[in-house]
């Protein structure tokens, strides 16, 4: 298959993104697929070649690394071309699919999956509506409250509401986070007041809306779902702090235990929820369920559209517990993706 593998854009994810694209346009290539890795923002020249003979030259891949803090994107935005790079779409439009390794923002809110909608443009992943409900946390918590899956206590705020927020139902300690970004990016655990401002403040420099959580004290698992199928569950481990964007991304920050050790009613529970929660927020061909679980017992904190595809990304380590090596869960995505009505 010609195959357009979409990275980069213009989220605080944009380095994880880079390295997702990375590691999915070699595996396919692996898998005799012809790859085209493209930045949506930066776009590729076509000096020489049409778009569609650009699939066969099998342009080298370079390597791409994540540093502990997310990266500055301001130049991408207010640019007279707008968001899609040079010959993005006509690149695009010859691929039988795109590979969609965006993270976060436009590459996860829906809005670029409505563009190629309009477009014709086949890609992998959820459609526009389930990436709105799964990227907004307040949409999303209150269709879990609705079906009757636990979730956090929370309040939502916007950036003009942060004096004196209520937390009845919460109290300290307390998770403060963007409404719809992703990696733990502008996330903080408050304590107290003087920490719960300090936390509002970093939340409000990313986005107007803003979610205060209750904290679960516990632990932190995952599970992914591929077409309709949960993997094995993996549980997170941080060696310091929480699961935040440098623990997530940096080699060595966490242990993560796959398949997680569990009673199988516990890891049967999470497994049911987990489809629960992707037919709720009508998600397609894959994705991955966070959870904590405490003493008294689970709680979904979101839903991630675009599970990351890096070296040390948990839906490729749990998709391995369950027999499936990388190139083999790629083209299961490709293909459940392929099937899907848009």
């Amino acid at each position: 298959m010609k195959i357009c593998v979409l990275c980069g854009g213009r989220s605080n994810e944009r380095d994880v993104s880079l390295s997702t694209g990375t590691m999915v346009a070699r595996a396919l290539r692996t898998s005799g697929h012809q790859v085209v890795l493209m930045d949506v923002c930066e776009g590729m020249e076509l000096s020489d070649c049409t778009p569609s003979e650009l699939y066969s030259l099998q342009l080298p891949i370079e390597e791409r690394t994540i540093s502990d803090k997310s990266p500055d994107v301001s130049r991408f935005f207010g640019r007279k071309e707008g968001y899609f790079g040079k010959n993005v779409l006509e690149i695009c439009r010859e691929a039988d699919i795109v590979f969609n390794a965006l993270h976060g923002d436009e590459g996860e809110n829906g809005k670029l999956q409505a563009a190629f909608d309009l477009l014709g443009i086949r890609y992998t992943g959820s459609g526009m509506e389930g990436c709105i409900l799964a990227m907004n946390k307040n949409l999303s918590k209150q269709l879990f409250r609705e079906n009757g899956i636990p979730t956090p206590p929370s309040v939502c705020l916007h950036s003009n509401e942060l004096n004196n927020p209520s937390l009845d139902d919460i109290g300290f300690p307390c998770v403060v986070k963007p409404g719809s970004l992703g990696s733990s990016v502008g996330v903080s655990i408050a304590n107290d007041e003087e920490e719960l401002h300090a936390a509002l403040e970093e939340a409000g420099r990313f986005e107007d809306l803003i979610i205060i959580e209750k904290y679960i004290s516990g632990r932190e698992f995952s599970v992914g779902v591929v077409g309709g199928r949960p993997v094995p569950a993996i549980e997170i481990v941080p060696k310091n702090g929480f699961y935040d964007y440098k623990n997530k991304y940096q080699a060595g920050c966490t242990d993560e235990i796959c398949p997680a050790d569990l009673p199988a009613e516990i890891a049967n529970a999470l497994a049911s929820t987990a489809i629960q929660v992707c037919s709720v927020l009508n998600l397609g061909a894959y994705a991955r369920v966070d959870f904590m679980m405490d003493e008294s017992g689970f709680y979904c904190l979101e839903a991630n559209t675009l599970p990351g595809m890096t070296p040390i990304s948990l839906l490729p380590q749990e998709a391995k517990a369950a027999g499936i090596e990388f190139p083999e869960l790629l083209d299961a995505i490709i293909e459940y993706s392929m099937k899907l009505e848009r």
